[in-house]
């Protein structure tokens, strides 16, 4: 037995984000374990944390333990924030034991089952496998809270291991070039949250993203100086693997390929030329009638296969446009002499060129679900995006599955929205068919819910498990972080959790508990955000910040501005990202604790009136202290309609508690109207289309909880 010794440092365990307004979330019965265990037992008396950890190795024991356990501890000093006493004995004696070395480790197939116990004694941690290791130091990091005496270790017992094999975070790093560090940032959290897959997409048509020694033009042209050489791409491959976390590649063919053309562009359909085109950069394929495309794909795909040892390697495959090739004269005889019907037929032959390719460098090919548009060869594992639907097809023509429909974090929606999909419902995502057929909208036809959709219990098996994915057209690295967590810990549970665990008001509680714990150890999600608003009003933090934990930024694109009403063209030239909307958030914990407070007085808890009245004055004074900081920061104008807007809807909110909504109901009601009407103009892709957006792109969150106030005094 081998014991290691870890000194605590001093950082404060930072709870201030569940605090909304002047009141602040109640206690959680239970720990706020995200994602929930498989058996949760709670054992009575908690353990002290007065020290640091002394770790008794039983087992197997490795150099990647070893560096697990180390950063374990360095994660418990930070959250409980005890200072090291010289001469004390650790606070914490952590009995750990792997059981097998697991040669399946970095595969669907590893061990991550582990059983955790905490009592006065310490901590025993039994696992199949390292990365059973590695999970259940995580459930064990949030086992700790804080108490009156200082912070505990709670008891438990717990029996844990995931439903799906494969978790995922899909980052696209093409639309917006993401540094390692960042990149590394994300990888703590996902450990954090029990995620193993971090899927990464280094190709489309705003950048290659990859050094290559094979093609130089990928780097030297298509990244616009911005790209990962080697060395960062095995640094990051490395952490990863520390961290029980495999790292799949995503170069995408053939479309979406205008960086890469634009490099090389002797294998484009059409012509790529300089400068820039805005319309191209979304629209440009390959050839795949020119044989030469397949020797530079041979010899791309080779390199970069060298660079991520995965067994997975995607492809793309997504979003052709069919006239990029039958606009071209040559492709399009071509297409006639080998009896090629259309664009599908002639992506289906491109596919199997592309699938001895992957095959050759013994990788498993991965793609978008558009692959299922004509006949897909067997073992090609399918993405489905544009609806569950697509997970029922693909499955019942025997594919294996990873499920990115209904997970889709750009479309900006709260996390209870992205967690009530469940990648084994076929009927979890999608637009109500009947509503596409009315809105004449042929681009979202293949986005329509299929009501005859099912699955079998041998398609579920083919299901390996699921993504959450964040493509970055709106997103910098600066906003990053926000735009992940926590709505990505709720997903982590999702896709670990049984499929029982659905209690969204429990989902509501936990959040800000594991938001804070996760900044505590690392996540920048609120210095970001503050850091922004420092920049837009640095003499008015204050009543910006007011706005903005009460109000979220419209969705389903709406924010793109490029479906809708005043829609803007795609372009090359990534937008500023400086606006007051682009700081919001898509969940707000003060509004969520003002809901759940208001149907709490509302249901007769009345001692909650100060609380709620104190808040309500806050949100409608802080309209006048905002307009004192844009006389001198014009750049928050436009967030001005907004500020009103919180004013008048907490002015509905305070006569209600006063009483006197009669005497003001015409002016409640059209408050009312409005809020929710706007709400409606997003509430779908099919909504963004016809509906002009609110100014400033902000919605008011705090809408149901002014309607619940309203309704239960009339």
């Amino acid at each position: 037995m081998v014991i290691m010794r870890f000194p605590p440092r001093i950082r404060p365990f930072a709870m201030a984000v569940l605090c909304a307004g002047t009141a602040c979330t109640p206690a959680l019965a239970a720990p706020a374990l995200m994602p929930q265990p498989v058996r949760y037992q709670p054992q009575g008396s908690a353990l002290p944390l007065a020290g640091g950890v002394q770790v008794q190795w039983q087992g197997v024991r490795s150099p990647l333990l070893e560096r697990a356990v180390a950063r374990f501890g360095q994660r418990l000093a930070a959250l409980s924030a005890r200072p090291a006493v010289a001469g004390a004995p650790a606070g914490l004696v952590l009995r750990i034991n792997c059981q097998h070395p697991d040669p399946d480790m970095l595969s669907v197939r590893m061990r991550e089952h582990y059983q955790l116990r905490t009592g006065p004694d310490g901590a025993t941690l039994v696992a199949d496998g390292p990365a059973g290791v590695l999970r259940g130091l995580a459930t064990l990091l949030q086992l700790v809270e804080p108490g009156e005496a200082g912070p505990m270790l709670d008891g438990a017992e717990i029996d844990d291991s995931p439903r799906f094999a494969w978790r995922g975070l899909l980052v696209d790093v093409s639309r917006h070039f993401m540094s390692p560090a960042a990149l590394e940032r994300q990888l703590d959290m996902m450990e954090l949250t029990k995620f193993n897959v971090l899927h990464l997409h280094l190709s489309d048509g705003q950048g290659f993203r990859v050094e290559s020694r094979v093609y130089p033009r990928l780097q030297q042209v298509a990244s616009h100086g911005q790209y990962y050489t080697q060395q960062q791409v095995r640094d990051l491959v490395a952490s990863a693997a520390d961290r029980g976390i495999r790292v799949v590649p995503e170069f995408d063919v053939p479309g979406h390929s205008y960086a890469m053309l634009l490099a090389y562009p002797q294998y484009a359909a059409q012509p790529v030329t300089t400068p820039l085109d805005p319309k191209r950069v979304v629209r440009a394929a390959l050839d795949p009638t020119n044989p030469d495309t397949y020797v530079f794909l041979t010899r791309l795909y080779h390199e970069m296969a060298g660079l991520f040892p995965d067994a997975y390697f995607h492809v793309g495959g997504d979003e052709v446009r069919p006239d990029e090739w039958t606009a071209n004269p040559r492709i399009s005889a071509s297409m006639q002499q080998h009896g090629y019907a259309g664009a599908p037929a002639l992506q289906a032959a491109f596919t199997r060129r592309v699938l001895a390719i992957v095959a050759h460098e013994g990788k498993t090919m991965m793609g978008w679900d558009e692959l299922l548009d004509a006949p897909t060869p067997p073992g090609i594992v399918i993405e489905p995006w544009r609806g569950s639907r697509y997970t029922a097809q693909a499955t019942a023509a025997g594919h294996p599955v990873v499920v990115s429909a209904g997970y889709y974090l750009d479309l900006l929606l709260p996390a209870a929205d992205h967690y009530r999909v469940d990648p084994l419902d076929p009927l979890g995502n999608g637009l109500p068919p009947d509503q596409v057929a009315a809105a004449h909208a042929p681009a979202l036809a293949s986005f329509a819910l299929d009501p005859a959709a099912s699955m079998t219990t041998a398609q579920d098996g083919l299901v390996l498990g699921a993504e959450a994915a964040l493509w970055t057209e709106i997103v910098s690295e600066e906003m990053l972080d926000a735009r992940l967590w926590p709505r990505a810990a709720a997903l982590a549970e999702r896709f670990w959790s049984p499929a029982t665990v659905r209690d969204e008001a429990a989902l509501d509680r936990r959040l800000p508990v594991v938001q804070a714990e996760l900044e505590v150890l690392g996540n920048r999600a609120a210095a970001d955000r503050h850091r922004m608003m420092a920049r837009l009003a640095p003499d008015g933090v204050a009543p910006l910040a007011t706005l903005l934990a009460v109000t979220t930024p419209v969705r389903n694109y709406a924010l793109n501005h490029v479906f809708g009403p005043g829609h803007v063209a795609a372009t090359s030239t990534p937008p500023a990202l400086d606006r007051v909307a682009d700081i919001a958030t898509p969940d707000s914990f003060q509004a969520t604790a003002f809901m759940r407070d208001v149907a709490a007085y509302v249901g007769g808890q009345r001692d909650l009136a100060a609380s709620l009245r104190a808040r309500l004055e806050i949100w409608r004074d802080n309209d006048t202290r905002l307009r004192q900081v844009v006389a001198t920061r014009p750049a928050l104008r436009e967030a001005l309609p907004a500020s009103g807007q919180l004013a008048e809807l907490a002015t509905v909110g305070l006569y209600a508690l006063d009483g006197t909504l009669a005497a003001h109901q015409v002016q409640v009601d059209a408050v009312l109207q409005t809020a929710q009407a706007q709400f409606a103009a997003s509430a779908s892709m099919l909504a963004v289309r016809t509906n002009p957006q609110p100014a400033g792109d902000l919605l008011q969150a705090i809408t149901p909880g002014i309607a619940g106030l309203v309704q239960g005094h009339m």
